[in-house]
């Protein structure tokens, strides 16, 4: 995603606002006049990391004087705390910036024991940090108070995916923040009580490198993704209806709590007859399964 924006103009005149020098601003971020005089002109930029000081240093606010457009990534993050990709290497106590720079670039999710510490360091709750490195992974995650967008429904003569890859896809689309083929796997197994999925197989499944796997493994996938595995293993089309119906009631479900629940105007004993409903249509399901022929 895009840094945030950089104007030369608005720099050289809060400067002169606050009656300040070059030199002044230099001293406050670190660096020479001269280089403060080239940002000035436009002959070049600062690194993202040193927009924070040099907004306190002219005495603006860091969004006033360089807005950002979209939502933070973790690149975001880790400028608007101030802090440089090498030197992360002290706040994940690792040898390379390597496992930043990974995440930065959409390679390699952040493992667990650096999120508390990265959060910590940037200012932010470990949900914010997730989110950010959601979106360095080309996911546009919405912050929780804002509305979010319409997730890609199935309305009227729509099917869910033919594929395992296509209907794991289409369900982690559902889900109110994107797992990692290493969290589906962990949530799975603690879910089915067994060690039952590693992360290369559900990475082998969810990309179609894997087409096909065992009924142990589909039902710990679907614990994983809060469904049924009904929605890997019958092609039945009234089943896959009733799947997916539920799907989107579920997710409307999440978002009336997500937005409040109550304060909305719903109340609680309507939000549990919903529940009730989502339950009794995956009770359909399973029904059906087992006895296709009646009704």
């Amino acid at each position: 995603m895009p840094a945030r924006r950089f104007d030369a103009q608005r720099l050289l005149l809060a400067r002169r606002e606050e009656g300040l020098k070059q030199s002044d601003v230099a001293r406050a971020v670190g660096v020479s006049a001269v280089r403060v005089s080239a940002w000035e002109t436009g002959r070049s930029r600062p690194d993202p990391e040193k927009l924070p000081r040099l907004a306190e240093a002219v005495k603006r606010e860091l969004d006033g004087l360089f807005p950002r457009e979209e939502r933070p990534d973790l690149a975001d993050l880790r400028a608007d705390a101030g802090y440089s990709q090498v030197a992360t290497r002290e706040l994940t106590n690792t040898r390379t910036q390597g496992p930043v720079a990974a995440a930065e670039n959409g390679q390699r999710r952040l493992a667990q024991e650096y999120e508390q510490r990265l959060a910590d360091a940037y200012g932010v709750s470990v949900a914010a940090l997730r989110r950010a490195q959601e979106r360095s992974f080309g996911h546009d995650v919405p912050e929780p108070d804002e509305p979010e967008p319409a997730k890609p429904g199935l309305g009227e003569g729509t099917t869910l995916p033919a594929t395992l890859s296509g209907k794991i896809t289409y369900l982690l689309e559902q889900l109110p923040a994107r797992l990692s083929d290493a969290e589906i796997a962990a949530r799975g197994n603690a879910r089915a009580g067994a060690q039952v999925l590693t992360e290369d197989l559900v990475r082998g499944l969810r990309t179609g490198a894997a087409t096909d796997a065992s009924d142990e493994v589909l039902g710990a996938l679907a614990e994983a993704l809060d469904t049924t595995p009904l929605i890997f293993r019958s092609g039945d089309a009234g089943v896959q209806r009733v799947i997916a119906e539920t799907l989107v009631l579920k997710s409307q479900v999440a978002a009336i709590a997500a937005r409040g629940g109550e304060e909305e105007g719903l109340s609680a004993e309507l939000l549990a007859f919903i529940n009730k409903e989502v339950a009794k249509a995956r009770a359909e399901a399973v029904a059906h399964r087992d006895h296709p022929t009646s009704g």
